[in-house]
């Protein structure tokens, strides 16, 4: 079926990339066990093709900020959208 196809797809597309993050960020665990690589910053794979990241530390920090309330008020906002299913009974979409 598509579903599957495409499921197996992502599915295989995100490990692939979980992969290729890890062995940006992290020592080799025969040097150093859970450590991460001199320079390296959670999250920062150097893909920035549109030149959106900040340069300077005070606007990149306003923006991890903005970026983390952001998923705040989303899982807030999915919570709420389940809530109100469980308790009407009724699906949103």
């Amino acid at each position: 079926e598509n579903g599957q196809l495409g499921s197996s797809c992502l599915l295989l597309a995100i490990f692939f990339s979980e992969i290729q993050r890890a062995r940006t960020g992290w020592v080799e665990p025969e040097v150093a066990m859970r450590t991460l690589r001199e320079g390296y910053l959670p999250g920062d794979l150097g893909f920035d093709p549109m030149g959106l990241k900040p340069k300077g530390e005070a606007e990149l920090l306003a923006m991890q900020n903005k970026e983390l309330n952001n998923g705040r008020l989303a899982m807030l906002a999915i919570a709420g959208m389940t809530v109100q299913e469980l308790i009407t009974g009724q699906q949103n979409f």
